[in-house]
């Protein structure tokens, strides 16, 4: 179908595979299998079995040792994917500025090795663990989260919040700290590419509480702050629809609304017209009596 042989072979044809094989083809160049599943919310089972899928298909290849085993796109993969560009989504949000914050409920047992930090007035532990940035402060444990891209807000935040989780789940193991319920330390930002972002951002940055527009990642898009803005974005298209539709019907309701007004006034005007002949008539009659 995309003139890629063999693909057919591994079922790769229909869009609800298709939108977990682009994804990774087009991170494996840069990480290695445990962190693309990581960032796509699969499991390394999962990721695996595609990668063995996509080698079959001559679209990725090993490039070190069999353990730890990292892959490449090959020729074959970078003019499928061109061939792909028409195929995907318009857009796609891309989760940052993700924080979550875990309240230290009791100290660790066990010293933390991570580096010291010193802030404005006080000083902090930061970390890595499982991948992922870690900070300590006074008060709480900070999880800085990677970005992650897909189609659903939602879905991107839970994924999120699960890699959150168990990175606080292992920092109880490895440590013995004691942490309370995670919570988002800031506002999230959904990066979506949009063509007048990209206009305006030449010039200028605008924010304000709902979004902010800029070129941060070098080029411009939109940076929804909330779930419910980002959700707002996705359905604007099928409001724009709705709201158009409305407008035609009420068109459609206010002609045949005319028409009947015309056809009244059509009405009155012979009304009067026999009403007139009838008052000559009468008047006539009268005259002549």
């Amino acid at each position: 179908m995309f003139g890629v042989k063999g693909l057919s072979k591994v079922k790769f044809y229909n869009w609800s595979v298709r939108k977990r094989l682009i994804p990774i083809l087009k991170l494996i160049d840069e990480n290695y299998p445990t962190k693309v599943a990581r960032l796509l919310g699969m499991s390394r089972q999962h990721m695996h079995y595609y990668l063995k899928k996509l080698e079959k298909a001559g679209l990725v290849k090993r490039t070190g040792p069999r353990w730890p085993a990292f892959y490449e796109t090959t020729e074959q993969c970078k003019k499928f994917l061109s061939g792909c560009e028409g195929l995907t989504p318009s857009f796609v949000f891309r989760l940052h500025n993700c924080v979550f914050k875990y309240p230290i409920l009791q100290e660790p047992a066990v010293l933390v090795d991570w580096r010291r930090v010193e802030k404005m007035n006080w000083s902090s532990l930061i970390g890595s663990e499982l991948g992922l940035t870690v900070e300590q402060t006074t008060r709480h444990v900070l999880v800085y989260c990677d970005v992650v891209e897909g189609m659903d807000p939602c879905e991107l935040l839970l994924l999120a919040k699960d890699a959150a989780d168990r990175v606080a789940a292992h920092l109880r193991l490895k440590y013995g700290i004691r942490l309370g319920e995670g919570s988002l330390a800031r506002k999230v930002h959904f990066g979506v590419y949009d063509p007048v972002a990209a206009l305006v951002s030449r010039y200028w940055q605008v924010s304000d509480d709902v979004a902010k527009v800029d070129e941060s990642e070098g080029f411009g898009e939109v940076d929804w702050l909330s779930v419910e803005a980002a959700k707002d974005y996705l359905l604007m298209p099928q409001n724009v629809k709705r709201l158009i539709q409305i407008q035609e019907k009420f068109a459609n309701a206010m002609n045949e609304h005319l028409r009947l007004i015309e056809a009244l006034q059509a009405l009155t005007q012979k009304m009067d017209k026999v009403i007139e002949k009838l008052s000559s008539k009468v008047n006539s009659e009268e005259a002549f009596t």
